[in-house]
């Protein structure tokens, strides 16, 4: 029986690499202009399906050895510059969202998504010190804004896919560390960490300091929680 079912898995392993090699990847049989034209669809029709951003190694399944898909995402985002929405670079790929203006219009017709995370100043807070220092502790989170951070608030981060832990610490009683997740770079609309505004740029500006986070000073365009700066997600049916 066992046998049997390995055969079926074997089975449908060859018949996936099969459908793989019979895939047309390189097209030469096209001329330059429509082979390019051809890979821009696929692309974009990968993208505008997927539920979490597409990474360069999805993307290179698709396309040609030869083809340059940072220039491919170019004239994509280039045809789409007069439409409400765009290819954004987050969470290590790429993924379609609508443009700011028209956060006000969705709300009023849809509602939210269900997507974004509702986050308190607080936690925002929180999470803006987390993604500069981490891995950090609750201990240090704590030091840091000269009051507990409780268990509590740390695991309705953790439970709303933000923050994971990180490495034990090295002080004494190895406690847990926190980090963010790719979950934290989708919701701030961030492509990797260092998105993240340089903190001594912003300390030695005067823009940022533990004094204005502690005041609830929150740089603009880095929340990704409410303002014009909120970006919709493109609903997929």
């Amino acid at each position: 029986m066992a046998e049997a079912a390995n055969r079926r898995g074997g089975s449908r392993s060859d018949d996936r690499r099969s459908a793989d090699q019979l895939f047309d990847r390189e097209l030469d049989h096209l001329p330059p202009e429509a082979r390019w034209r051809e890979w821009m669809h696929r692309v974009e029709a990968t993208i505008f399906v997927a539920s979490e951003p597409v990474d360069r190694e999805t993307l290179a399944r698709i396309v040609g050895k030869s083809c340059s898909i940072d220039l491919l995402i170019d004239d994509i985002r280039e045809e789409l510059r007069g439409r409400p929405y765009d290819l954004a670079a987050v969470a290590g790929g790429w993924k379609h969202l609508t443009r700011p203006a028209y956060a006000d219009a969705i709300r009023a017709a849809v509602g939210g998504s269900g997507k974004t995370a509702d986050l308190t100043q607080s936690e925002v807070l929180v999470l803006m010190c987390i993604g500069y220092f981490q891995p950090i502790t609750r201990a240090e989170l704590s030091s840091f804004f000269g009051k507990e951070i409780s268990r509590d608030f740390i695991g309705h981060l953790r439970g709303a896919g933000l923050i994971a832990s990180g490495p034990r610490s090295p002080t004494p009683g190895a406690p847990y560390t926190y980090v963010t997740t790719k979950a934290f770079l989708l919701e701030f609309g961030l492509d990797t960490l260092r998105d993240l505004p340089d903190f001594e740029a912003l300390e030695d500006a005067g823009l940022l300091s533990k004094e204005k986070l502690l005041r609830g000073d929150i740089p603009v365009g880095l929340t990704g929680v409410e303002g014009d700066d909120d970006i919709a997600e493109v609903e997929v049916p």
